[in-house]
């Protein structure tokens, strides 16, 4: 698994476990849920702005995508993909 399919990945679990706490805030916002999805969700933005500044080399671009919450993960793996450049 390259870097940045490990970022996109990041991404992806942030973007989705956001999701899930919001849509559980406006439907049954039962706690259980929110207690296990927050420390998750917090622990995915955190990781993906690690790897982001892990991978920026010296782009500004790359990590400070990252610090976008919800889909800034996943703005943070397309600006460090090769192939985009």
């Amino acid at each position: 698994m390259t870097p940045q399919r490990a970022l996109h990945i990041l991404g992806a679990v942030e973007l989705t476990t956001l999701a899930c706490l919001l849509l559980n805030l406006v439907t049954v916002h039962h706690r259980t849920i929110s207690a296990i999805l927050g420390p998750v969700h917090g622990l995915a933005y955190t990781a993906t702005i690690i790897a982001a500044v892990l991978l920026a080399d010296g782009r500004k671009r790359v990590w400070l995508s990252a610090l976008v919450p919800g889909f800034g993960g996943l703005l943070a793996a397309r600006a460090v993909d090769p192939a985009h450049h």
